[in-house]
């Protein structure tokens, strides 16, 4: 992907996640891409200020910013979009259709226990009196919303 970009990783998470969802809020960005909100933050300044988004404020509350992708970002989207799904069906290819969805399924299950092990590690750390860092306040803030939507 670097060969089509010189965005940084992060700038790249983000940009595919404006392009994804747009409009779309910078919180609702650190929450899906499990992005800590300081670095969500820098990725949108990177972008806007290699011009492929564009910024509003929200109507209610001028602290929140509507991100969507300009032309631009846009046609950026769309070259890495394609090349990952290119990179993603190559590598897919090795697998059976069963064998890929049992594969994505135990990911997803991986992925949800360690986002748990971190979060539960963070609130340890802070109950010992110490200060946990912004992305482990995130998985915090992550885990118990997922409690809170499993307990419906």
């Amino acid at each position: 992907m670097r060969e089509l970009c010189d965005l940084e990783p992060r700038e790249m998470r983000v940009l595919l996640n404006i392009g994804s969802y747009m409009p779309i809020k910078s919180a609702d960005i650190a929450y899906q891409s499990r992005i800590d909100s300081y670095n969500v933050s820098r990725a949108v300044k990177a972008l806007d200020n290699k011009n492929l988004i564009d910024i509003r404020r929200d109507k209610k509350s001028k602290n929140i910013k509507i991100l969507a992708l300009n032309e631009q970002g846009k046609a950026l989207y769309q070259a890495l979009t394609s090349a990952m799904e290119i990179r993603s069906k190559e590598l897919e290819s090795v697998l059976t259709d069963d064998e890929t969805t049992a594969f994505y399924n135990a990911l997803s299950k991986i992925e949800d226990k360690a986002e748990q092990l971190l979060a539960k590690q963070a609130l340890n750390k802070i109950a010992q009196g110490e200060d946990a860092p912004s992305d482990q306040k995130e998985l915090i803030r992550w885990y118990k919303k997922g409690q809170c939507s499993d307990a419906r």
